[in-house]
């Protein structure tokens, strides 16, 4: 599964929460060296960014394996695995034409409420879907995915003047490297058939808020609460006791009440180590910056 040193691939989508600052720790912590040769597994890929690091840094990685609850998202890694020249062909139009009314910002408005109208009607294609998701996530406020209770996308446009809606050379990138990752869609217990010998999971589940008004965690209709929560932590149990290894990153809500061990009794039994992260998805500017984040996981350190 080797990519060619000119060939590095990056995530093809901006995503609130994603990984790519967090890999440095991530590293820190992997259990396999650039000769070993394993199985890893990701049960909520959202952009892919560990994914998309596994592949650029070890060569010797056998399988891979990436699952989301997100049909959209998926629908959208499967198009680019199969159809990536059509998709840059949408995705070039539509971009010509958005950049075209930079001076016009109702038209604007007009162009991104109509694509996301769209959508949200579940009706078009695969390709058109995942051109649209694209689209919306290109530019939207902060690559936020958030869905209503009815499940339609409800994310503002967002404020990029002309935002890069195709990077063609990273989508083909993006398609070498998923020709051979196995592309999963729904509940992540399921990813746990695909584990052998020397399996490594990286685990980014919907964190869990740090506020009751700072829940950005609607990312699918169904509610990742704390009953979701525990059951992920007895998946990692699981995981354990098959002899793999795993990370997994959640939010530090004890930085927001000190009384709040939700994470620190819950994974009590496993490494917790927090990290700082800049998380920029907040309404009130003020109040973005760095945060502690959770890296936790049965890696010996």
């Amino acid at each position: 599964m080797r990519m060619g040193s000119n060939k590095k691939v990056k995530p093809f989508l901006k995503w609130a929460g994603g990984k790519t600052q967090l890999l440095d720790d991530i590293a820190a912590t992997f259990p396999f060296s650039k000769q070993d040769k394993f199985t890893f597994i990701e049960p909520f890929v959202g952009s892919g960014a560990v994914l998309f690091w596994v592949l650029n840094h070890y060569p010797n990685v056998q399988q891979c394996i990436i699952n989301d609850i997100n049909e959209d998202l998926i629908t959208t890694y499967h198009t680019i695995r199969h159809d990536v020249e059509s998709l840059i062909d949408r995705l070039t139009l539509w971009q010509t034409e958005y950049h075209a009314l930079t001076d016009d910002k109702e038209a604007k408005k007009t162009y991104y409420y109509t694509k996301r109208a769209a959508f949200n009607t579940k009706e078009e294609s695969s390709l058109t879907q995942a051109a649209l998701f694209i689209f919306l996530n290109r530019t939207c406020f902060n690559g936020l995915y958030r869905v209503n209770k009815s499940g339609g996308y409800n994310v503002p446009i967002g404020s990029y003047k002309t935002p890069m809606i195709c990077d063609a050379d990273n989508l083909r990138k993006v398609n070498e490297a998923l020709q051979r990752v196995t592309i999963l869609q729904g509940d992540f217990e399921q990813t746990l058939k695909y584990a052998e010998n020397d399996t490594f999971f990286y685990l980014d589940p919907p964190y869990k808020p740090l506020s009751v008004s700072s829940s950005f965690n609607a990312y699918a209709k169904g509610e990742f609460n704390d009953a979701e929560q525990t059951r992920l932590k007895e998946f990692c149990d699981t995981i354990s006791e098959q002899g793999h290894t795993w990370i997994l990153s959640n939010s530090d809500v004890k930085q927001q009440e000190h009384s709040n061990l939700f994470f620190d009794d819950l994974y009590s039994d496993y490494a917790i180590n927090r990290v700082l992260a800049k998380r920029a998805i907040n309404s009130n500017s003020a109040k973005r910056g760095s945060i502690y984040e959770l890296l936790i996981t049965n890696c010996a350190a």
